[in-house]
């Protein structure tokens, strides 16, 4: 039997039971959808998420007080841990490649002026935040270059506070009162949006010292260092170290950088993109069985033909030749008819809700269409070789 002859007896199978094929086929495209669909839905996701947290810069490295590992005596007998403190962060500051030093304080307080207030968010920082956290100053200036530790009592506004408390007039130069303290309005940030469901524009950017006073605080919450692209940031998170310890006599202390955060954040969302694949793929092994189910009453009903084609001459590895392609076109169709479906709903979905971001890859794209002809190749299998073991002469008696 010449592959022309196969190829024609495998396209009438099919188009001879029409309605079977298409409910065959459309159980693979369901699977195939729902995979592409719920994969475009957390790869959105993870893209969505990790350009939130690199929206502040990629050469970021964060210093926190404390260890998050414990060794030795409880510190409920002795505790030798420094506070970190502007000092230390004017420290780091002169370590080669490190362009810009932050020491961070965060806290909450009403915001004032006049008769309007409101609570927001109250960020002590230095001068160079928005170099470090790659922010635009839209009107005026940042906080200037002070002494940190005894810095003047000037705020920058975030866009939302400004709008809030100011509307279309100038807040240069105003008096205002945060936590309860006079600070002089110079500037307003560009606005910067949410990240995870922070307002960042819901804020105000105070000295650091400022707010360790208002917080009544001894300690740094954070300093954020940023490296030039051209450093070796192995060497440069030895000498944060050294530097550190140096001054503490300790480690008490922890450093991130941004990429072991994007590795860790990274790991995490490919597990979710793995975990709603997953959940799709059980559509897809649905439509498995529905192909190994239909194959096995289709070899059922053709007995007769399997007879003949083996009575005339055809070999038993054409007659599983013949039925395993016909599993393998029927899971084809319908892969890719999932495919498009999948991918246009996922546009679609994310036309109609644009704070649901979806992407999808095309290395899933194609993962998909190989794993529906694999699933059509195994789901044939069974029954191909079922047909191609039959008698001749048993099956057309049968018949």
């Amino acid at each position: 039997m010449l592959i022309n002859d196969s190829a024609k007896l495998a396209a009438h199978a099919l188009t001879s039971q029409r309605m079977r094929s298409f409910l065959t086929a459309l159980g693979i495209a369901v699977g195939i959808a729902s995979v592409v669909l719920l994969t475009s839905i957390g790869e959105g996701i993870h893209k969505f998420v990790l350009s939130e947290f690199t929206q502040f810069g990629t050469n970021l490295i964060a210093v926190t007080p404390g260890k998050t590992t414990t060794v030795g005596m409880s510190g409920a007998v002795i505790s030798n841990v420094r506070p970190l403190s502007i000092d230390d962060a004017l420290a780091l500051g002169r370590i080669p490649k490190i362009l810009g030093v932050v020491p961070f304080v965060q806290g909450n307080a009403s915001t004032e002026f006049g008769k309007r207030g409101r609570r927001t968010y109250v960020f002590g920082v230095g001068s160079e935040a928005p170099k470090v956290w790659q922010m635009k100053v839209a009107m005026g200036r940042f906080l200037p270059d002070d002494d940190p530790r005894a810095s003047r009592a000037f705020a920058v506004l975030g866009d939302k506070v400004k709008n809030e408390l100011f509307g279309n007039k100038n807040p240069l130069g105003r008096r205002i009162r945060i936590g309860g303290r006079r600070f002089r309005a110079i500037g307003v940030m560009e606005s910067k949006g949410q990240m995870l469901g922070f307002d960042l524009d819901d804020a105000v950017y105070i000295p650091t010292a400022r707010a360790l006073a208002m917080f009544d605080r001894d300690s740094l919450m954070e300093i954020d260092l940023l490296y030039a692209a051209t450093g070796n940031l192995a060497y440069i998170v030895k000498k944060v170290k050294s530097l550190l310890v140096d001054r503490h006599g300790t480690e008490d202390f922890t450093i991130t950088t941004q990429e072991q955060m994007l590795d860790v954040l990274g790991s995490v969302l490919d597990i979710l993109t793995l975990a709603v694949g997953a959940l799709g793929g059980i559509s897809l092994l649905v439509g498995g069985v529905g192909i190994l189910t239909i194959m096995t009453i289709s070899v059922n009903e053709r007995r007769a033909e399997i007879g003949l084609l083996r009575a005339i001459g055809a070999r038993r590895r054409q007659i599983l030749t013949l039925f395993i392609g016909e599993a393998v076109v029927l899971s084809g169709i319908g892969g890719f008819a999932g495919l498009m479906i999948g991918a246009g709903g996922a546009w679609v979905l994310g036309a109609i809700v644009p704070a649901l971001p979806t992407h999808t890859p095309w290395q899933y794209v194609v993962l998909a269409e190989t794993l529906a002809v694999l699933i059509g190749l195994l789901a044939g299998v069974l029954p191909a070789h079922r047909a191609s073991t039959l008698n001749p002469i048993e099956a057309l008696r049968a018949e």
